[in-house]
């Protein structure tokens, strides 16, 4: 049997990036997936990994959104720590240890100065606080201490006198970052810091020094783009750095308290590609936070600084020149040029808004210790103090070039959210447990608590031939609402990803479900989907040990489309009168799956024979990805388990792939990651990529599909494939290096 299938192929192959050259002891693999904010958290101070993984978000806005909406925010960012040690009873000379600066990128530079320690078991830890009952990827993680759905731990130090230029300031940091995948808490991720004054570790006598007002701070290589638009990964696309706009959000919050965000954009949007904003926030210090830089009656601030990259000097505004000495870094941690009258008076138009460049950020926070001295506090070795920051993503909040307060009211609503999650009980943000906010009465003033919506349901789906089953269960209608202490569960929303051209949006609602009675609602109850036995007795099923209630079937839904059939199911409540707070909806990040619905497995090849889709195939179809990896042609009606073999017309196997299709679920084609999918068990992708990692080239191709399964024909089915037009593939890039520390400057 013939088919024909025609190619039209172009385009570089992606290359290889290298990671930091750090010890393997360093972990730079853990990022941020419950919410949409995709962060990457390592075990030496930095965050973020430089867009070297194409499938790990470094920073990422909306990590699970369109490919509109999927904005990278920044590539490294990293602590600052400075302070002034107490040497023979007078502050000495400032000291500054920092995870990362600019152009720092090899173990052992200056700049690059926070390590691990030796032990093999120094790596981020994760922990949880979606229950082990459930069927996320996080839930074999749950622990009673978790604070968020997505808790990473870790320990670092900046001890090691051996790297170049650097007098270790003599500190420990335990760092947790708290992710939520809550719809008003999924656009922030909070990182909270345990700084402790260590020095005794690296004073040759033993004792240690006090440090004097110690000041902490979150450094950024912000650069906001959509790699959808133009890619980092793909050379000659056009990408830059040098388009992005900083400035500083200096509004206040219902509470009083200045919001200080210090925040990006692109400058012009990218054609709409990348409207979206990134944002660094101090939420807590020690102490009493000022209203104002000139609130004495505060203890710390938060101080902003923007500089270009690489760049000591800026000729534009001197003021926003780069820091290259601890005294310099130092004065950059613990002041700010926007608190400075005459910088104000002479920069009153805000120049820098006019000025796109690659501009890095440094948000910062303090003074800080446990022991108030003169006008400032000293940390006493062995003492620790607790510092707390937000990194934020928001989309603008209209499409307007001017970037003004109307656009940037997601930007702010997100920060006052995650405000909102740190100080817990502490409605008025005074740090005090005042009368009213002991919400468990517990007499301490606990953070991180919220009002939550019930959880989103335990969700397993079957593909199969256009038709796709979704079965969820009922945990989340016994759910407790920590702030409310009322059950308040109303109902389901079943949504799926769109596929109307034209809609940008991220999902379509297909179907609600509430609880009849609950006077909120459209009371409709729950008998559509139900599950029933034959006697007409509610009843359940079991898939994979797990107990599911409810079922949906959405019917008509194309095969093979990878990334277009996305399905979620969310809970939500009825809100609570008494506090005027709405109803709250889980988010449809927590349960998201994506399926490919196809053929089931069959070794009938007499009736339902092996064949080869889309047929012919036609380069940027509206099923084709946009890179040379991302094409696809799917094998259909395949054995549950089966050898496919293709072939050149001489003989010559270009590709073979192993199909087990009980198990399979990608990994083998970077359009399908692995874990991620489901998909129907008799159908498999191929990616026109040969078993020597290259391009096919055009002509005629024949595959074989070998039944290793127990029934069956032993060989189903050979088919021809007619490759036509010449095909022009431009030189193959080598495997190089296209870290932030080798790109070209700009002229002028």
């Amino acid at each position: 049997v013939f088919a024909a299938l025609i190619f039209i192929l172009s385009g570089y192959l992606y290359p290889v990036f290298a990671q930091l050259n750090k010890a393997a002891i360093d972990d730079y693999d853990n990022a941020t997936i419950v919410g949409e904010m995709g962060l990457t958290v390592t075990n030496f101070g930095i965050i973020g990994e430089g867009w070297n993984n194409p499938n790990q978000a470094s920073c990422r806005y909306k990590q699970y959104g369109t490919e509109r909406e999927m904005v990278e925010l920044m590539s490294y960012g990293g602590l600052w720590i400075g302070g002034l040690p107490i040497i023979n009873g007078e502050p000495g000379l400032p000291r500054v240890s920092t995870a990362i600066v600019d152009g720092a990128f090899d173990y052992g530079e200056e700049g690059f100065e926070f390590t691990t320690s030796s032990a093999s078991g120094d790596t981020i830890q994760t922990r949880s606080s979606i229950s082990s009952a459930g069927t996320s990827p996080l839930a074999s993680y749950f622990s009673l201490e978790a604070v968020s759905h997505q808790d990473l731990l870790a320990d670092f130090k900046d001890t090691d006198s051996e790297i170049i230029n650097h007098v270790p300031l003599g500190i420990e940091v335990h760092l947790e970052s708290y992710a939520w995948s809550h719809s008003f808490m999924e656009s922030f991720v909070i990182l909270d810091y345990t700084i402790t004054n260590r020095s005794d570790l690296v004073d040759s006598s033993g004792s240690g020094w006090d440090i004097k007002d110690l000041y902490a701070g979150i450094w950024a290589d912000a650069s906001v783009n959509n790699m959808n638009y133009k890619s980092r990964w793909e050379p000659g696309s056009g990408f830059s750095w040098y388009d992005n706009i900083n400035s500083f959000e200096r509004s206040y919050n219902s509470n009083g308290y200045p919001r200080n965000i210090g925040y990006q954009y692109d400058y012009d949007g990218d054609d709409g590609w990348s409207r979206a904003y990134f944002g660094i926030m101090a939420l807590h210090g020690p102490g009493k936070r000022s209203t104002s830089h000139a609130d004495t009656q505060g203890d710390w601030y938060t101080y902003y600084n923007p500089w270009r990259w690489n760049s000591p000097e800026n000729l534009d505004i001197p003021e926003f020149n780069m820091p290259i000495s601890d005294e310099e870094r130092y004065g950059k941690l613990s002041s700010s040029p926007f608190y400075d009258q005459e910088f104000i008076q002479n920069n009153d138009g805000q120049p820098w808004l006019d000025l796109p460049n690659s501009w890095m950020m440094l948000v910062s926070a303090g003074p800080f210790g446990t022991l108030p001295e003169g006008d400032g506090f000293v940390l006493p070795v062995g003492e620790s103090i607790n510092v707390v920051f937000a990194v934020i993503g928001a989309p603008w909040s209209h499409q307007g070039s001017s970037n003004n307060f109307d656009r940037r009211q997601d930007l702010i609503k997100n920060a006052d959210w995650a405000q909102k999650a740190f100080n817990g009980e502490d409605v008025n943000g005074n740090s005090i447990l005042d009368a009213g906010e002991d919400l468990n009465e517990n007499g301490v003033l606990d953070r991180y608590i919220v009002p939550e919506p019930p959880p989103s349901p335990s969700l397993a789906v079957v593909a199969e031939d256009q038709q796709v089953t979704l079965y969820w269960d009922s945990a989340p209608e016994l759910a407790l609402d920590p702030v409310s202490r009322k059950y308040d569960f109303a109902g389901y929303r079943i949504y799926g990803s769109t596929k109307t051209s034209g809609n940008t949006s991220q999902y379509s609602l297909l179907a609600e479900f509430d609880l009849i009675g609950d006077e909120f609602g459209y009371d409709s109850g729950f008998d559509l989907v139900q599950i029933y036995n034959d006697t007409g007795m509610k009843d359940s099923i079991e898939i994979k040990g797990h107990t599911y209630h409810y079922k949906w079937v959405n019917q008509g839904v194309q095969n093979g489309w990878p990334n277009n059939t996305v399905y979620a199911i969310t809970a939500f409540d009825s809100g609570d009168e008494d506090t005027g707070l709405a109803s709250l909806e889980s988010s449809r990040n927590e349960n998201r799956i994506s399926v490919i619905p196809g053929t089931p497995a069959t070794s009938d090849a007499e009736n339902h024979p092996v064949s080869v889709y889309p047929n012919p195939y036609r380069v940027r179809a509206s099923w084709d990805g946009g890179g040379q990896r991302e094409r696809l042609v799917w094998f259909r009606n395949l054995p549950a388990s089966s050898k496919i073999r293709i072939y050149t017309l001489s003989g010559d196997l270009v590709e073979e792939i192993d199909h087990e299709g009980l198990q399979y679920n990608g990994g083998d084609v970077r359009r399908l990651p692995l874990g991620n999918t489901v998909l129907s068990g008799g159908e498999h992708p191929w990616d026109l990529i040969s078993k020597f990692d290259e391009p096919i080239s055009t002509g005629m191709y024949v595959y074989t599909v070998e039944n290793l399964s127990t029934t069956g024909a032993p060989h189903v089915r050979q088919v021809f494939a007619h490759l036509r037009n010449q095909l022009h593939l431009p030189e193959r890039p080598t495997r190089r290096d296209l870290r932030r520390g080798c790109r070209q400057p700009v002229p002028g």
